[in-house]
Protein backbone atom coordinates (compact mmCIF):
# COMPACT_ATOMS: atom_id res chain seq x y z
CA UNK A 1 0.00 0.00 0.00
CA UNK A 2 1.47 3.57 -0.52
CA UNK A 3 -0.63 7.03 0.68
CA UNK A 4 -0.90 9.84 -0.62
CA UNK A 5 -0.13 12.75 1.39
CA UNK A 6 -1.11 16.02 0.08
CA UNK A 7 0.24 19.73 2.04
CA UNK A 8 0.01 22.96 1.14
CA UNK A 9 1.35 25.62 2.75
CA UNK A 10 -0.67 29.04 2.34
CA UNK A 11 1.28 32.42 2.93
CA UNK A 12 1.32 35.73 2.28
CA UNK A 13 3.84 38.57 3.82
CA UNK A 14 3.22 42.13 4.74
CA UNK A 15 5.07 43.52 2.31
CA UNK A 16 7.07 46.87 3.21
CA UNK A 17 6.43 50.29 2.02
CA UNK A 18 9.33 51.75 -0.37
CA UNK A 19 10.70 53.34 2.55
CA UNK A 20 13.34 56.32 2.32
CA UNK A 21 15.95 57.37 5.09
CA UNK A 22 13.35 60.82 5.02
CA UNK A 23 11.17 58.70 6.32
CA UNK A 24 12.98 58.08 9.67
CA UNK A 25 10.92 59.57 12.43
CA UNK A 26 8.69 60.90 10.61
CA UNK A 27 6.35 58.55 9.23
CA UNK A 28 5.26 55.28 10.89
CA UNK A 29 3.17 53.35 8.48
CA UNK A 30 5.98 51.11 7.68
CA UNK A 31 3.90 48.58 5.54
CA UNK A 32 2.20 48.68 1.89
CA UNK A 33 -1.40 48.03 3.12
CA UNK A 34 -2.81 48.93 -0.96
CA UNK A 35 -0.11 46.76 -2.34
CA UNK A 36 -0.68 43.86 0.31
CA UNK A 37 -4.68 44.04 -0.27
CA UNK A 38 -4.08 44.39 -3.96
CA UNK A 39 -1.87 40.79 -3.81
CA UNK A 40 -4.24 38.84 -1.56
CA UNK A 41 -7.20 39.70 -4.07
CA UNK A 42 -5.50 38.78 -7.12
CA UNK A 43 -4.17 35.79 -5.21
CA UNK A 44 -7.68 34.42 -3.79
CA UNK A 45 -9.45 35.05 -7.37
CA UNK A 46 -6.88 33.13 -9.33
CA UNK A 47 -5.84 30.65 -6.38
CA UNK A 48 -7.29 30.39 -3.21
CA UNK A 49 -11.30 30.72 -4.16
CA UNK A 50 -11.39 28.27 -7.54
CA UNK A 51 -9.21 25.94 -5.42
CA UNK A 52 -11.30 26.05 -2.39
CA UNK A 53 -13.97 25.13 -4.89
CA UNK A 54 -12.08 22.08 -6.72
CA UNK A 55 -11.24 21.21 -2.93
CA UNK A 56 -14.41 21.15 -1.56
CA UNK A 57 -15.93 19.07 -4.26
CA UNK A 58 -13.36 16.58 -4.06
CA UNK A 59 -13.76 15.99 -0.43
CA UNK A 60 -17.70 15.87 -0.77
CA UNK A 61 -17.10 13.31 -3.86
CA UNK A 62 -14.52 11.12 -2.14
CA UNK A 63 -14.47 10.63 1.49
CA UNK A 64 -11.04 9.01 1.29
CA UNK A 65 -9.73 12.19 0.07
CA UNK A 66 -7.44 14.05 2.71
CA UNK A 67 -5.42 17.02 2.72
CA UNK A 68 -3.23 19.17 4.93
CA UNK A 69 -2.51 23.02 4.73
CA UNK A 70 -0.46 25.40 6.69
CA UNK A 71 -1.40 28.80 7.08
CA UNK A 72 0.70 31.65 8.69
CA UNK A 73 -0.64 33.59 11.19
CA UNK A 74 -0.23 36.83 8.97
CA UNK A 75 -2.24 35.06 5.97
CA UNK A 76 -4.99 34.62 8.39
CA UNK A 77 -4.64 38.06 9.36
CA UNK A 78 -5.09 39.28 5.96
CA UNK A 79 -8.01 37.18 4.48
CA UNK A 80 -9.68 38.80 7.81
CA UNK A 81 -8.42 41.90 7.46
CA UNK A 82 -8.96 41.91 3.47
CA UNK A 83 -10.94 39.47 2.25
CA UNK A 84 -13.24 37.18 4.90
CA UNK A 85 -14.80 35.18 1.94
CA UNK A 86 -11.42 33.45 1.52
CA UNK A 87 -11.17 32.07 5.10
CA UNK A 88 -15.10 31.06 5.28
CA UNK A 89 -13.39 28.55 2.01
CA UNK A 90 -10.25 27.30 4.18
CA UNK A 91 -13.21 27.05 7.30
CA UNK A 92 -15.69 25.11 5.11
CA UNK A 93 -12.42 22.91 4.07
CA UNK A 94 -11.77 22.14 7.51
CA UNK A 95 -14.99 21.15 8.51
CA UNK A 96 -14.92 18.26 6.74
CA UNK A 97 -13.03 16.27 9.14
CA UNK A 98 -10.67 15.06 5.74
CA UNK A 99 -8.67 18.62 6.40
CA UNK A 100 -5.78 18.91 9.14
CA UNK A 101 -4.33 21.74 10.02
CA UNK A 102 -0.57 22.11 10.52
CA UNK A 103 1.33 24.20 13.03
CA UNK A 104 4.58 26.80 12.23
CA UNK A 105 5.37 29.96 13.34
CA UNK A 106 2.97 32.53 13.19
CA UNK A 107 5.07 34.68 11.27
CA UNK A 108 6.30 32.61 8.77
CA UNK A 109 10.22 33.75 10.27
CA UNK A 110 13.45 32.37 10.58
CA UNK A 111 13.36 32.75 14.39
CA UNK A 112 15.00 29.33 15.30
CA UNK A 113 17.76 30.25 13.61
CA UNK A 114 18.20 33.36 15.57
CA UNK A 115 16.21 33.22 18.80
CA UNK A 116 14.87 30.13 20.39
CA UNK A 117 12.63 32.14 22.62
CA UNK A 118 11.38 34.11 20.28
CA UNK A 119 10.53 30.64 17.92
CA UNK A 120 8.28 29.30 21.00
CA UNK A 121 6.42 32.55 21.35
CA UNK A 122 5.52 33.06 17.88
CA UNK A 123 4.48 29.05 17.60
CA UNK A 124 2.08 29.41 20.28
CA UNK A 125 1.08 32.73 19.21
CA UNK A 126 0.08 30.85 15.77
CA UNK A 127 -1.31 27.57 17.69
CA UNK A 128 -4.04 29.47 19.37
CA UNK A 129 -4.85 31.31 15.75
CA UNK A 130 -5.46 28.62 14.67
CA UNK A 131 -7.90 27.22 17.37
CA UNK A 132 -9.60 30.56 17.35
CA UNK A 133 -9.59 30.53 13.54
CA UNK A 134 -10.72 26.50 12.77
CA UNK A 135 -11.23 25.24 16.00
CA UNK A 136 -8.55 22.47 16.02
CA UNK A 137 -5.09 22.31 17.95
CA UNK A 138 -2.27 20.98 15.42
CA UNK A 139 -0.49 18.11 16.37
CA UNK A 140 2.39 17.77 13.48
CA UNK A 141 4.99 20.98 12.87
CA UNK A 142 6.32 22.86 9.88
CA UNK A 143 8.70 25.14 9.68
CA UNK A 144 8.86 28.02 7.58
CA UNK A 145 9.99 26.95 4.19
CA UNK A 146 10.76 23.26 5.85
CA UNK A 147 13.88 24.66 7.37
CA UNK A 148 15.10 21.86 9.15
CA UNK A 149 18.04 20.16 11.58
CA UNK A 150 18.54 17.70 13.88
CA UNK A 151 18.34 20.92 16.81
CA UNK A 152 15.03 21.70 15.38
CA UNK A 153 13.89 18.20 15.32
CA UNK A 154 14.28 17.87 18.67
CA UNK A 155 13.05 21.43 20.11
CA UNK A 156 9.78 20.24 18.46
CA UNK A 157 9.47 16.78 19.84
CA UNK A 158 10.15 18.26 22.88
CA UNK A 159 6.94 20.36 22.16
CA UNK A 160 5.21 17.73 22.11
CA UNK A 161 4.52 17.66 18.39
CA UNK A 162 4.19 13.77 17.05
CA UNK A 163 6.49 14.93 13.57
CA UNK A 164 7.52 17.47 11.21
CA UNK A 165 7.55 17.80 7.60
CA UNK A 166 10.54 18.26 5.85
CA UNK A 167 12.53 18.52 2.13
CA UNK A 168 13.90 15.06 0.62
CA UNK A 169 17.28 16.51 0.14
CA UNK A 170 19.00 13.79 -1.87
CA UNK A 171 22.38 14.82 -0.01
CA UNK A 172 20.53 13.89 3.26
CA UNK A 173 18.75 10.55 2.15
CA UNK A 174 22.03 9.33 0.89
CA UNK A 175 20.07 6.92 -1.51
CA UNK A 176 17.61 6.17 0.26
CA UNK A 177 14.20 6.81 -0.60
CA UNK A 178 11.52 9.72 0.49
CA UNK A 179 8.79 7.91 0.46
CA UNK A 180 9.44 5.82 4.18
CA UNK A 181 9.22 7.63 7.82
CA UNK A 182 11.88 8.62 9.26
CA UNK A 183 13.44 9.36 12.83
CA UNK A 184 15.44 12.23 13.75
CA UNK A 185 19.06 11.53 15.13
CA UNK A 186 17.80 12.42 18.72
CA UNK A 187 15.09 13.45 20.34
CA UNK A 188 13.50 13.45 24.58
CA UNK A 189 13.13 10.37 25.47
CA UNK A 190 9.79 11.67 26.51
CA UNK A 191 8.62 11.62 22.75
CA UNK A 192 10.49 8.37 21.41
CA UNK A 193 8.07 8.17 18.51
CA UNK A 194 8.58 11.30 16.62
CA UNK A 195 8.92 11.25 12.94
CA UNK A 196 9.95 13.03 9.96
CA UNK A 197 7.49 13.16 6.83
CA UNK A 198 10.44 14.06 3.86
CA UNK A 199 8.63 15.78 0.62
CA UNK A 200 8.84 13.82 -2.54
CA UNK A 201 10.67 16.46 -4.40
CA UNK A 202 10.72 14.86 -8.14
CA UNK A 203 7.08 14.39 -8.00
CA UNK A 204 6.13 17.28 -6.23
CA UNK A 205 7.85 19.58 -8.62
CA UNK A 206 6.54 17.95 -11.34
CA UNK A 207 3.28 19.89 -10.56
CA UNK A 208 4.36 22.76 -8.50
CA UNK A 209 6.40 23.67 -11.66
CA UNK A 210 6.86 21.44 -14.27
CA UNK A 211 3.83 21.20 -15.09
CA UNK A 212 3.34 24.10 -17.93
CA UNK A 213 6.59 23.67 -18.87
CA UNK A 214 6.81 22.32 -22.77
CA UNK A 215 10.11 22.22 -22.92
CA UNK A 216 9.74 19.48 -19.73
CA UNK A 217 10.31 16.00 -21.57
CA UNK A 218 7.59 15.00 -19.83
CA UNK A 219 5.00 17.53 -21.03
CA UNK A 220 2.30 17.22 -20.80
CA UNK A 221 1.34 16.17 -17.65
CA UNK A 222 -1.58 13.90 -17.66
CA UNK A 223 -3.72 12.08 -15.05
CA UNK A 224 -3.10 8.68 -15.72
CA UNK A 225 0.60 9.34 -16.31
CA UNK A 226 1.13 10.85 -13.13
CA UNK A 227 -1.11 8.08 -11.49
CA UNK A 228 1.28 5.28 -12.80
CA UNK A 229 4.59 7.19 -11.36
CA UNK A 230 2.60 6.97 -8.27
CA UNK A 231 1.18 3.67 -8.88
CA UNK A 232 4.97 2.27 -9.27
CA UNK A 233 6.11 2.85 -5.86
CA UNK A 234 3.87 0.32 -4.55
CA UNK A 235 6.01 -2.08 -2.32
CA UNK A 236 8.96 -0.14 -2.65
CA UNK A 237 7.20 3.10 -0.06
CA UNK A 238 4.79 3.76 2.16
CA UNK A 239 3.84 7.50 1.67
CA UNK A 240 4.26 9.63 -1.07
CA UNK A 241 4.25 13.20 0.56
CA UNK A 242 3.75 15.77 -2.30
CA UNK A 243 4.30 19.37 -0.60
CA UNK A 244 3.84 22.72 -2.67
CA UNK A 245 2.55 26.16 -2.50
CA UNK A 246 -0.96 26.05 -2.40
CA UNK A 247 -0.59 28.96 -5.16
CA UNK A 248 0.78 26.28 -7.44
CA UNK A 249 -3.11 26.05 -8.47
CA UNK A 250 -4.32 29.04 -10.56
CA UNK A 251 -1.23 31.31 -9.85
CA UNK A 252 1.64 29.79 -10.65
CA UNK A 253 0.27 27.06 -12.90
CA UNK A 254 -2.60 28.81 -14.87
CA UNK A 255 -6.19 28.10 -15.12
CA UNK A 256 -5.66 27.98 -19.05
CA UNK A 257 -2.73 25.09 -18.17
CA UNK A 258 -5.31 22.18 -17.37
CA UNK A 259 -4.25 22.24 -13.77
CA UNK A 260 -7.57 22.83 -12.31
CA UNK A 261 -8.89 19.40 -14.58
CA UNK A 262 -5.97 17.70 -13.37
CA UNK A 263 -6.11 18.56 -9.85
CA UNK A 264 -10.09 17.57 -9.93
CA UNK A 265 -9.12 14.01 -11.57
CA UNK A 266 -6.18 12.73 -9.81
CA UNK A 267 -8.20 11.69 -6.63
CA UNK A 268 -10.66 9.63 -8.60
CA UNK A 269 -7.53 7.70 -10.52
CA UNK A 270 -5.50 7.08 -7.82
CA UNK A 271 -8.27 5.51 -5.63
CA UNK A 272 -9.07 3.14 -8.45
CA UNK A 273 -5.86 0.81 -7.59
CA UNK A 274 -6.93 -1.07 -4.61
CA UNK A 275 -3.39 -0.40 -2.37
CA UNK A 276 -3.77 3.16 -2.93
CA UNK A 277 -5.63 5.68 -0.29
CA UNK A 278 -5.20 8.93 0.57
CA UNK A 279 -3.68 10.41 4.79
CA UNK A 280 -3.01 13.39 6.52
CA UNK A 281 0.13 14.13 7.99
CA UNK A 282 -0.81 12.69 11.23
CA UNK A 283 -2.53 9.45 10.19
CA UNK A 284 0.59 8.51 8.08
CA UNK A 285 2.82 9.18 11.05
CA UNK A 286 -0.07 6.89 12.76
CA UNK A 287 0.19 4.36 10.45
CA UNK A 288 3.64 3.45 9.60
CA UNK A 289 6.88 2.91 11.33
CA UNK A 290 10.44 4.77 10.32
CA UNK A 291 12.74 2.66 9.11
CA UNK A 292 15.80 4.43 9.79
CA UNK A 293 17.33 7.57 11.41
CA UNK A 294 18.60 10.91 9.47
CA UNK A 295 21.52 12.82 11.21
CA UNK A 296 20.91 16.51 9.42
CA UNK A 297 23.81 19.11 11.07
CA UNK A 298 23.39 21.82 8.52
CA UNK A 299 20.22 22.94 8.31
CA UNK A 300 18.23 22.51 4.91
CA UNK A 301 15.34 23.70 3.91
CA UNK A 302 13.26 23.35 0.51
CA UNK A 303 14.74 26.56 -1.35
CA UNK A 304 16.13 26.82 -4.70
CA UNK A 305 18.67 24.31 -5.69
CA UNK A 306 21.17 24.06 -3.54
CA UNK A 307 18.50 23.29 -0.69
CA UNK A 308 20.18 25.28 2.34
CA UNK A 309 19.62 28.73 3.60
CA UNK A 310 21.03 30.83 0.76
CA UNK A 311 17.95 31.84 -0.05
CA UNK A 312 17.49 34.30 3.12
CA UNK A 313 21.04 34.54 4.44
CA UNK A 314 23.25 33.92 1.81
CA UNK A 315 24.83 37.60 1.63
CA UNK A 316 26.19 40.31 3.98
CA UNK A 317 22.66 42.31 3.41
CA UNK A 318 20.78 39.66 4.19
CA UNK A 319 22.90 38.60 7.25
CA UNK A 320 23.27 42.38 8.18
CA UNK A 321 19.28 42.82 8.69
CA UNK A 322 19.22 39.78 10.52
CA UNK A 323 21.88 40.55 13.08
CA UNK A 324 20.44 44.08 13.16
CA UNK A 325 16.54 42.91 13.46
CA UNK A 326 17.17 40.12 16.54
CA UNK A 327 19.69 42.28 18.72
CA UNK A 328 16.51 44.23 18.91
CA UNK A 329 14.54 41.76 20.21
CA UNK A 330 15.03 42.35 23.79
CA UNK A 331 14.84 45.98 24.08
CA UNK A 332 11.29 45.45 22.06
CA UNK A 333 10.12 43.14 24.67
CA UNK A 334 11.41 45.30 27.45
CA UNK A 335 9.64 47.68 26.28
CA UNK A 336 6.30 46.39 27.10
CA UNK A 337 4.38 47.88 24.12
CA UNK A 338 2.14 45.51 21.91
CA UNK A 339 2.25 47.69 18.96
CA UNK A 340 6.04 48.37 18.68
CA UNK A 341 6.44 44.15 19.51
CA UNK A 342 3.70 43.87 16.54
CA UNK A 343 5.69 45.40 13.89
CA UNK A 344 8.76 44.09 15.03
CA UNK A 345 7.45 40.76 15.03
CA UNK A 346 5.78 41.16 11.29
CA UNK A 347 9.53 42.38 10.18
CA UNK A 348 10.43 38.64 11.18
CA UNK A 349 9.22 37.13 8.09
CA UNK A 350 11.83 35.57 5.73
CA UNK A 351 10.22 37.14 2.77
CA UNK A 352 11.59 40.35 3.51
CA UNK A 353 15.39 38.38 3.69
CA UNK A 354 14.14 36.44 0.46
CA UNK A 355 13.50 39.84 -1.39
CA UNK A 356 17.36 40.30 -0.59
CA UNK A 357 18.60 37.34 -2.34
CA UNK A 358 21.13 38.37 -5.19
CA UNK A 359 21.51 34.96 -6.90
CA UNK A 360 20.52 34.42 -10.85
CA UNK A 361 19.44 32.27 -13.62
CA UNK A 362 16.11 30.06 -12.58
CA UNK A 363 16.26 30.89 -8.32
CA UNK A 364 16.77 34.35 -9.44
CA UNK A 365 13.71 34.64 -11.48
CA UNK A 366 12.02 33.22 -8.56
CA UNK A 367 13.39 35.34 -6.09
CA UNK A 368 11.15 37.71 -7.96
CA UNK A 369 7.90 36.44 -7.72
CA UNK A 370 5.31 39.10 -5.74
CA UNK A 371 9.00 40.92 -4.86
CA UNK A 372 7.68 44.38 -4.73
CA UNK A 373 11.25 46.04 -4.73
CA UNK A 374 13.21 46.59 -8.19
CA UNK A 375 16.07 44.62 -6.61
CA UNK A 376 17.71 43.26 -3.73
CA UNK A 377 19.56 46.27 -2.36
CA UNK A 378 16.10 48.21 -2.67
CA UNK A 379 15.47 46.04 -0.56
CA UNK A 380 17.77 46.07 2.07
CA UNK A 381 17.66 49.66 2.29
CA UNK A 382 14.01 50.38 3.01
CA UNK A 383 14.57 47.25 5.62
CA UNK A 384 17.14 49.13 7.33
CA UNK A 385 15.43 52.28 7.02
CA UNK A 386 12.32 50.99 9.18
CA UNK A 387 14.71 49.02 11.50
CA UNK A 388 16.55 52.60 12.00
CA UNK A 389 13.04 54.36 12.51
CA UNK A 390 11.58 51.76 15.03
CA UNK A 391 15.22 51.85 17.01
CA UNK A 392 14.48 55.50 17.61
CA UNK A 393 11.55 55.02 18.67
CA UNK A 394 12.46 52.44 21.18
CA UNK A 395 15.14 54.84 22.11
CA UNK A 396 12.79 57.55 22.82
CA UNK A 397 10.20 55.55 25.25
CA UNK A 398 13.48 54.47 27.20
Amino acid sequence: MVSTCFYFQVHQPYRMKNYGVFDIGKNQNYFDHDNNKQILNKVANKCYLPTNAVMLNLLNQHSEFKVAYSFSGVVLDQFQEYNPQVLSSFQRLVETGQVEVLSETFHHSLAFLHSKQEFKEQVELHRKKIKEVFGVTPTIFRNTELIYNNELAETVAGMGYKGILTEGADHILKGRSPNFLYHPQSTPKENPNFKLLLKNYKLSDDIAFRFSNKSWKEHPLTVPKFVNWINSINGNGNCVNLFMDYETFGEHQWKDTGIFRFLSHLPQQLLKHPDNDFKTPSEVINSYEAVDKLDVHNAMSWADVERDLSAWQGNKMQLSALKSLYNMEAQVKNSNNPELLALWRKLTTSDHFYYMCTKWFNDGDVHKYFNPYDGPYDSYIAFMNIVNDLKQRLEIRD
